[in-house]
């Protein structure tokens, strides 16, 4: 009875560990799993700064080097456009005129009558950038063959889309200097006030430049390409 006994129990005892040991494989395979699809994963970099900084250039050096850029504002101009539903909403935060009769957008009107409401700003963006998020995520899986891409946006931080990249690069420009390159590239359209205005509304460069990742110092002086490089290694790196 004794020796049955012990039979039973050393069976069962195999039976447990086997059990363990298959637990342990899983575990193991579910980690490498894990591990492979953070490799495959394409890394979301944002690249942000304030108007006349010169996101744009940065943006274009990176595109050379074969990484794709989502520019945000130049979309969220096209989704206002193309949008039924967002272009129904506008209509009704900012009225008939919102819109030209040719259906393009009335920049001027809105741009206007939301920089001096902070109210119709924060409606207007509220509505924008949820539509701007959804397009932004649909553009990167679409982008099978990049390592990573940029997300190039003003308001990058401001907006909060910030909290769903990877890393972000701050572009910084003296005061001046960005206000000099806003008046000269439009001709004259753009005052020293106006642009002062947009700039008080956009987070100061300070503070991006603290939170940012990486920082790319565009004043003129120090060249572009090889801190874009630098950066560049760094991320095909992650």
């Amino acid at each position: 009875m004794k020796i049955r006994m012990n039979r039973i129990l050393n069976k069962i005892n195999r039976i447990r560990i086997l059990f363990i040991l298959i637990l342990i494989l899983f575990i193991l395979i579910l980690i490498l799993i894990l591990f492979i699809l953070i490799l495959m994963k394409k890394l979301k970099v944002g690249i942000t700064g304030g108007i006349g900084s010169g996101k744009t250039t940065v943006c274009h050096i990176f595109e050379t080097l074969g990484i794709p850029v989502y520019y945000a504002d130049d979309r969220a101009k096209a989704l206002m456009i193309k949008e039924g539903n967002l272009k129904n909403k506008i209509r009704n935060l900012f009225g008939g005129e919102a819109y030209l009769p040719d259906g393009q957008l009335n920049r001027k009107h809105i741009a206007d009558t939301a920089f001096h409401s902070p109210l119709l700003l924060q409606k207007l963006n509220e509505l924008v950038h949820p539509a701007v998020f959804e397009d932004g995520n649909a553009w990167h899986e679409a982008q099978n063959d990049a390592p990573y891409t940029l997300k190039e946006a003003a308001l990058l931080y401001e907006s909060g889309s910030f909290a769903f990249l990877d890393q972000i690069i701050a572009v910084y420009a003296p005061k001046d200097l960005r206000i000099k390159r806003v008046i000269l590239r439009g001709a004259g359209a753009m005052t020293r006030e106006d642009v002062e205005a947009r700039i008080a509304k956009q987070m100061p460069d300070e503070e991006k430049k603290e939170r940012a990742d990486f920082v790319i110092i565009n004043d003129g002086l120090q060249a572009l390409i090889p801190q874009v490089l630098r950066i560049h290694r760094t991320l095909m790196g992650l």
